[in-house]
C-alpha cells in the first residue's frame, strides 16, 4: 500500500459573505492550500478531486464539483462531488486518500464548500432538516437541536452530565477561536454568558449549538514521492475510519454516544496501529456542546459518562492532557456543511507543522472526526507529523 500525505491544507474565513459565491470562496481555500507548501506546485499535476458539499439552497447541486475545479484551472480532471451531510468533505478526504494508497492517482484535491447565509432561516432549517430522517422525523416537526437536545437529556440522566458542562465547551471553544482569524464568532464568553443564554431546544441553549456559515477548505494529497519532493514538512496519514450509522435517532440503540463515531474510531486506530491515548490533540464534531462531549467517549478519550469530567478538570483546554478543538470547533470557528471536515484537517496539518493559531506543544499524533447529521455518517482520520521533519 502506497503511503498518503497531506502536502498542503487552507480555508477561507468562515461567516456570513453576501459577496461570495461558493467558486470564490473555494478559490480562495485552493490558493491558501497551494500557498502553505514549501515548493511552488503547478496545479496541472494535480489529477483527481473530491468536493463535498450539501448544497445547501439547492445551488448548483448537479455537478457542483465540476463547477468548482473548473473554476480553479483544474481542466478535465476527474472529479466528483461527495454528500453525506456534514460529513460531506471527511468522506471526500477519505476517497482523495484512498485513491493515492491504491496507486490510482499521486496528488489528489479533497475539500469541500457551502453557503447558508443566503436565505431565510426558516428555508435553511428546511435545508438541514433533509440531513435527518425525514419521514418520521423532520416532517413531524423535529429539528436537529431537538435531536441532539434529546440526546443531552438521556446523557444528563444517565451520567449525571450538566448543563455547566455543555456551557464549558462554548466557553473553551470561543476561547480557542478568539484567536483564529478565521473563525465566525471569534469572540470569547464567560461561564456566565454561556449559562445565561436564551433556550433553543431544552436542555440546549444558543451558545450549546453551532451557527450557519459560509466557507470552504481544501487538503492537497500526495505519494510519498511527490511528498519529499515538494515539502519537508508533509504530514502522514496515519489511520483512516469510516461508518454509517441509523439516520433517525429513534431508530437506535442508544442516544448516549454516536455508534457510528466509535466504529470510525476503532478503524483509525486498527488502520493506525495505536491507540487514542497517543493521540495528542483532536479537532472533534461540536456542532452542539453535547456532541462534542459525546465524541469524547465515543473516541476513546475517557470512559462513557466520563465526558464531563474531562471538561470539568480542563483536560481538552489547550495546556490539558488532550487539547481538543483548538480551531475553535464547529462552536466557534463555524459549520458550513461541506467544508466542515476538510477544514477539520486544516487545523490538524497546521498543529503538526507547528503554525497553529493556538499552538500544542510538541504534538506527534491528531485527530479528525466528522459527523454527519446526527450520526447517520462519520469519519475519523489521524495524522502524524514526520519526525525531524522528514519523510
Amino acid at each position: 500500500m502506497t503511503e498518503a500525505y497531506v502536502i498542503g491544507a487552507g480555508q477561507s474565513p468562515f461567516g456570513s459573505f453576501p459577496d461570495k459565491s461558493y467558486r470564490s470562496l473555494f478559490e480562495t481555500a485552493f490558493n491558501r492550500a497551494l500557498d502553505s507548501i514549501d515548493t511552488r506546485i503547478d496545479r496541472n499535476r494535480i489529477e483527481e478531486a473530491f468536493i463535498g458539499t450539501l448544497g445547501v439552497g439547492g445551488r448548483q447541486l448537479g455537478l457542483s464539483g465540476p463547477a468548482v475545479t473548473e473554476h480553479i484551472g483544474l481542466h478535465g480532471i476527474s472529479t466528483t462531488r461527495v454528500e453525506n451531510a456534514c460529513a460531506a468533505s471527511g468522506y471526500a478526504f477519505r476517497n482523495a486518500v484512498a485513491a493515492v494508497r491504491a496507486g490510482l492517482a499521486d496528488l489528489v484535491l479533497a475539500g469541500g464548500y457551502e453557503i447558508m447565509t443566503d436565505m431565510s432561516s426558516d428555508h435553511t432549517k428546511w435545508w438541514l432538516g433533509v440531513s435527518g430522517e425525514t419521514e418520521w422525523e423532520r416532517l413531524s416537526g423535529t429539528t436537529f437541536a431537538g435531536v441532539y437536545a434529546q440526546m443531552a437529556s438521556a446523557h444528563m440522566a444517565a451520567y449525571g452530565t450538566t448543563v455547566e458542562d455543555l456551557s464549558r465547551v462554548a466557553v473553551k471553544n470561543h476561547r480557542n477561536g478568539a484567536s483564529n482569524p478565521n473563525a465566525q464568532l471569534g469572540f470569547e464568553c464567560t461561564l456566565e454568558d454561556a449559562m445565561a443564554a436564551p433556550t433553543v431546544a431544552d436542555p440546549l441553549n444558543l451558545y450549546h449549538c453551532c451557527p450557519t456559515t459560509d466557507g470552504a477548505s481544501a487538503v492537497l494529497i500526495a505519494n510519498e514521492e511527490i511528498a519529499r519532493e515538494m515539502s519537508e514538512t508533509a504530514v502522514r496519514v496515519a489511520g483512516m475510519g469510516a461508518s454509517s450509522g441509523r439516520v433517525g435517532l429513534f431508530q437506535r440503540d442508544t442516544f448516549t454516544g454516536i455508534p457510528a463515531s466509535a466504529r470510525a474510531a476503532e478503524r483509525a486506530y486498527n488502520d493506525a496501529d495505536i491507540g487514542p491515548e497517543e493521540i495528542d490533540f483532536a479537532e472533534v464534531h461540536d456542532c452542539f456542546a453535547i456532541a462534542e462531549i459525546m465524541a469524547y467517549e465515543d473516541l476513546g478519550f475517557c470512559e462513557r459518562g466520563d465526558g464531563g469530567q474531562l471538561l470539568r478538570e480542563k483536560e481538552t483546554e489547550p495546556g490539558g492532557r488532550l487539547p481538543v478543538n483548538t480551531s475553535g470547533g464547529l462552536k466557534s470557528k463555524g459549520h458550513p456543511i461541506g467544508a466542515t471536515g476538510t477544514g477539520q484537517i486544516v487545523e490538524v496539518f497546521e498543529q503538526l507543522q507547528g503554525d497553529a493559531h493556538t499552538q500544542v506543544e510538541d504534538p506527534r499524533y491528531g485527530l479528525a472526526h466528522n459527523v454527519g447529521g446526527s450520526g447517520g455518517s462519520a469519519t475519523v482520520h489521524l495524522f502524524e507529523r514526520t519526525v525531524g521533519g522528514t519523510i
